[in-house]
């Protein structure tokens, strides 16, 4: 029954770490709100005109990271790896307390979300949650670039595929159902880079708090980290992990099957715009008995969003 009410967290949870762009430290409260609140954003370092919405629309830069801007030019980047964890959590309403501009990169994964939240337990409401249901086909391409949003009526499937000119990385597919696989390996699958790339990035001005702790670092055909590999398909799991959370930001979950192939957060949020800039594109619908998707009931969603 858990699965179609709204959930928000049991305690608060206090998390501090670095940026992974900014190179700063930075301390987030997740805090526990009240159904149909949504999640939101805070910035606590500032006084004024400090709230953020999650929302595609908000998006001001999806270049190497999601960053989401309010209209007073206020900004909280890197949250694709918190709002991937709230997704498959199923975590409905929240605010992020965060006390600089950038979310903690961690390990570059999920996995430190993903622990503080099963440490925090959930509160479920007696509300019941929305999704979107796709009605048309949708197709956003840039180049070799594209990704596609299909309507279905039982789950959510992100199929992705990325192809590097590396030798180790090379061409790599999955395929993941959202709402009755076992998520871990993408939880756990951390952000990448090649090696001859890290000067591009510092000439960007980002990667100030890049590290082997927090990035895989790719050389030719070598890992540079001491940790290798946590999977198989780590590389293309975490551009799934990235797609997760940049889907969030359609601010309910979503039944649908999602194709990439190359993409990556500008993308997804184009496509999403794409997606969600026409009303006839989509449908919102609250869940009930009556109409919920019967992979809601699988076994493996009552462990990964109840």
């Amino acid at each position: 029954m858990s699965i179609l009410k709204q959930k928000t967290l049991k305690k608060e949870i206090n998390l501090s770490g670095v940026g992974l762009h900014s190179g700063k430290s930075v301390n987030i409260k997740l805090v526990p709100q009240k159904p149909n609140i949504g999640i939101y954003f805070k910035r606590t370092d500032l006084t004024s005109n400090n709230i953020i919405y999650p929302s595609v629309f908000n998006v001001s830069n999806a270049s190497y990271c999601t960053k989401i801007s309010n209209e007073y030019g206020v900004s909280v980047s890197t949250i694709e790896h918190l709002m991937a964890a709230l997704y498959g959590k199923g975590v409905d309403n929240l605010l992020v307390e965060i006390d600089a501009e950038e979310v903690p990169i961690f390990d570059g994964s999920s996995k430190n979300f993903i622990e503080a939240i099963d440490s925090a337990d959930f509160e479920i409401s007696d509300q019941p949650i929305k999704i979107i249901t796709i009605n048309k086909e949708i197709v956003f391409k840039e180049g070799e670039k594209s990704i596609s949003f299909k309507p279905s009526k039982i789950s959510l499937e992100i199929d992705f595929e990325i192809n590097f000119k590396n030798e180790l990385i090379n061409t790599q597919k999955n395929k993941i159902n959202i709402y009755m696989d076992d998520l871990s390996e993408m939880y756990n699958s951390r952000t990448f880079c090649l090696y001859e790339d890290i000067e591009k990035l510092k000439n960007l001005n980002l990667a100030k708090g890049g590290s082997l702790d927090n990035a895989i670092v790719v050389k030719q055909n070598k890992i540079l980290n001491k940790e290798k590999l946590r999977n198989e398909k780590e590389f293309v799991n975490h551009k799934i992990l990235d797609c997760l959370g940049d889907l969030y930001l359609s601010g309910f979950k979503m039944v649908g099957k999602i194709t990439s192939c190359q993409g990556g957060h500008h993308i997804t949020n184009q496509g999403l715009r794409k997606l969600l800039g026409k009303n006839e594109n989509f449908s919102i619908i609250e869940l009930k008995e009556k109409n919920i998707p019967h992979s809601f009931l699988n076994k493996n969603i009552l462990k990964s969003i109840a």
